[in-house]
């Protein structure tokens, strides 16, 4: 007996210290988990949150036809931009531009807060009508009162540059910014952009012979839902008709029109589309005395090619380098054509419309409203009424992807765009009375 105490005290002596470690372990492994999407303050009456618990189909990492992303060739390109705000001093074509990319300094780290920026610039543009009934006059009677921005920048061009701003856009990368553009790009791209042509969208409608007391806008997506609808008529009799990405029309006029008032793309977009839709006949942009073209900047491409095709000259950088002046426009495009998307605007959509719950994924970075959703939210932003045609609606399953298709194919779900989160916008801002949305059921 006398034997077995001291080995006894000595087991309860080595339990006791293993059950302490233990606590010990867990306690700093607790300590240090970080939860930094949970311990976030943003001003949640301004996000939108939705959760749909059966929504996996739409975590899938793989790009759409028209979105297909570069994902090598562009972080190659954001590197090589980042490293030419640095440089751009040294090589800079005037004084101008190296005086100014000399004064910016680095860009600190993106802080989660920087990451969305929820503030923006602002624009005192009037309306071009006196519409009684407009939107943005019935938009304070709604759900979106308090994250309606009036006086948001639609679209962006050459008073927008400046030093200040360009430090306060850096932040931001893709089309939520300028951070994957260089000042010299940046600065020599906007500066063309300079008539009134290029910062009111609807630049003709002061020289309209039969004008109407609204402008009235049918805003066409390439939802299968058209197919057979027999809109065309219908949607070509509106003030503005405005389409995205590949809109293929010869053939289909009848169901979606013929005419395009504005053509909104990015430089990817495009061309993916040129590549994929054309065994339905897309051969590039709409070209016409009506068309003006709006660029949704992702990146330098966008402003490098609106410039090239604005001046009539060559690449001579990046996927689009050829010896030979774009002519995706046509020939004899003028700059009072163009147009191009603030990227202030972008992140307002993505922050206050569209806030998905792909930000609090690895997909944050490479997710953005679609194409064909800052389409429509422009419209919304600067038309008196907006009909809406070719958008999903709850019965997508019942429609092919796109209008055009041979072949009925499902509508797939990716991760830089949340589809079902923008087709529950429709719905609301239908149901609000802000648009009339095209639906079948």
């Amino acid at each position: 007996m006398t034997c077995r105490l001291p080995s006894r005290l000595l087991l309860w002596f080595i339990g006791l210290l293993g059950v302490a470690l233990l606590m010990l372990f867990v306690v700093c492994v607790t300590t240090q988990i970080q939860v930094p999407w949970q311990v976030m303050s943003l001003p949640s009456k301004h996000f939108r949150f939705f959760s749909d618990k059966n929504d996996s189909s739409s975590l899938e990492y793989q790009p759409s036809a028209e979105n297909k992303l570069d994902t090598a060739e562009e972080l190659g390109q954001n590197s090589l931009q980042k490293s030419d705000v640095q440089k751009s001093g040294n090589d800079a074509k005037s004084d101008q531009a190296k005086s100014i990319t000399n004064s910016l300094k680095p860009v600190a780290k993106p802080t989660e807060l920087d990451f969305f920026g929820d503030r923006y610039a602002t624009d005192d543009i009037p309306s071009q009508t006196n519409c009684p009934n407009n939107i943005r006059k019935r938009v304070p009677q709604t759900q979106f009162a308090e994250m309606f921005l009036h006086s948001i920048p639609v679209l962006q061009w050459a008073k927008h540059f400046s030093p200040v701003e360009y430090q306060r856009l850096s932040h931001y990368g893709g089309a939520h910014g300028w951070g994957s553009v260089s000042a010299e790009v940046l600065n020599s791209s906007l500066a063309i952009l300079n008539t009134p042509a290029n910062r009111l969208m609807f630049d003709d409608w002061e020289n309209r012979a039969h004008r109407s007391e609204c402008i009235r806008c049918a805003v066409v997506g390439n939802g299968g839902i058209l197919n057979g609808s027999r809109k065309g008529k219908e949607i070509d009799e509106h003030d503005y008709v405005f389409r995205v990405n590949g809109a293929a029309l010869t053939g289909f006029e009848n169901d979606v029109g013929s005419r395009t008032s504005f053509y909104t793309f990015s430089t990817n977009t495009m061309r993916n589309s040129m590549r994929s839709y054309a065994r339905v006949g897309y051969r590039g942009p709409p070209i016409s005395k009506e068309t003006r073209y709006i660029f949704l900047p992702d990146h330098d491409r966008d402003y490098i090619l609106m410039k090239a095709a604005s001046t009539h000259t060559a690449i001579d950088q990046g996927p689009e380098r050829s010896k030979n002046p774009p002519t995706y426009f046509g020939e004899d495009v003028t700059v009072e054509k163009f147009k191009i998307y603030h990227p202030d605007f972008i992140r307002y959509l993505r922050n206050r419309f569209l806030h998905s719950n792909l930000l609090k994924t690895g997909a944050r970075r490479i997710y953005r409203p679609s194409t064909g959703a800052v389409m429509l939210l422009a419209a919304i932003h600067t038309c008196d009424q907006v009909d809406a045609y070719g958008f999903m609606t709850p019965d997508y399953t019942l429609y092919s992807d796109h209008y055009y298709d041979k072949q009925r194919r499902a509508v797939h779900f990716y991760a830089n765009h949340d589809m079902r989160m923008e087709m529950r916008l429709w719905q609301e801002l239908h149901n609000a009375g802000l648009i009339n949305l095209f639906m079948r059921q």
